[in-house]
């Protein structure tokens, strides 16, 4: 569970998100939308530690998240936008990596398994910069979706992508909530907004709610 309580991010006198409060349960997509610059990812990124809280606290299952590698740890995951992928790495090995760092019991089959989920399962000795640009957003959600973490927290992770591997990767978000995990999408997209169990809409760091729980 994700329990945020009046958290602000401030970049210097900039207010990214302004005394934002929610709940998002196991088992529940949020999809969060509004304009760019409106405070999307500076939110996400607070949830998974990767940028400090100004004031409030995020909470996930019983640990308050303060940094990235704590945050990591306790399986918040984050499918950051423009990737984050390793360009001199296989998509292979960029899935491997964080698997390995946990010491997951079997990576190979794990790795060939969430590649397959995106439909990339013959591609995965390329170089990421091999890769189209939508073929490396799905690297990395296939990457995210291999983690099989508590929160999955996924920044515009269709954005780049057409009509067949976006729902694709949608599902794949959704089968992530039926497993059990709380789900965060930030989406300019309105049918990925439609599909989302609740929807949230931020504009100027303040989030005001469409639909909810």
């Amino acid at each position: 569970m994700i329990n945020l309580s009046q958290v602000t991010v401030r970049y210097g006198d900039l207010t990214a998100v302004s005394d934002v409060s929610f709940t998002v349960p196991p088992g529940f997509v949020l999809a969060v939308s509004g304009p760019s610059g409106a405070g999307k990812s500076s939110l996400l990124w607070a949830i998974a530690g990767a940028v400090p809280v100004a004031k409030g606290q995020v909470e996930v299952d019983g640990l308050v998240i303060t940094d990235r590698p704590a945050a990591a740890a306790h399986g918040v995951v984050l499918i950051p936008q423009g990737n984050g992928l390793a360009r001199v790495l296989t998509a292979r090995e960029n899935l491997s990596v964080p698997l390995l760092a946990t010491r997951h019991k079997d990576v190979e089959r794990t790795v060939q398994h969430a590649l397959a989920g995106v439909g990339l399962e013959d591609s995965g000795d390329h170089l990421v910069e091999e890769l189209s640009g939508g073929e490396q957003q799905r690297v990395a959600v296939a990457r995210g979706i291999a983690q099989q973490g508590r929160v999955i927290l996924a920044d515009e992770s269709t954005s780049e992508l057409d009509s067949t591997n976006r729902e694709r990767v949608l599902g794949l978000l959704h089968e992530e909530a039926r497993r059990g995990a709380a789900v965060v999408i930030a989406t300019h997209d309105p049918n990925v907004a439609d599909s989302a169990d609740g929807h949230a809409v931020m504009d100027e760091g303040h989030l005001s709610w469409l639909r909810r729980l």
